[in-house]
């Protein structure tokens, strides 16, 4: 299942992204989106996970949850 975050700190990586979701089930990959000319980051990105129950366990959990100082929108 693809899980859109947003509201992510500039300072966010994919990494930290993919331990947060990690808590919750397996994550097959965490991509963060960036500005095509400037290479920064956008402020969202997505998270694949293989099993959708733990998807929106994920989810219900970390809507409006905090990470780096910013309240996530997942």
């Amino acid at each position: 299942m693809n899980i859109y975050v947003g509201n992510l700190a500039f300072a966010t990586t994919e990494q930290e992204l993919q331990q947060t979701f990690a808590a919750f089930g397996n994550v097959q990959s965490a991509k963060l989106v960036t500005d095509r000319e400037t290479g920064r980051a956008r402020g969202f990105g997505f998270v694949e996970m293989e099993n959708k129950s733990e998807a929106i366990k994920a989810i219900s959990a970390l809507n409006g949850s905090s990470l780096n100082d910013r309240d996530m929108v997942v």
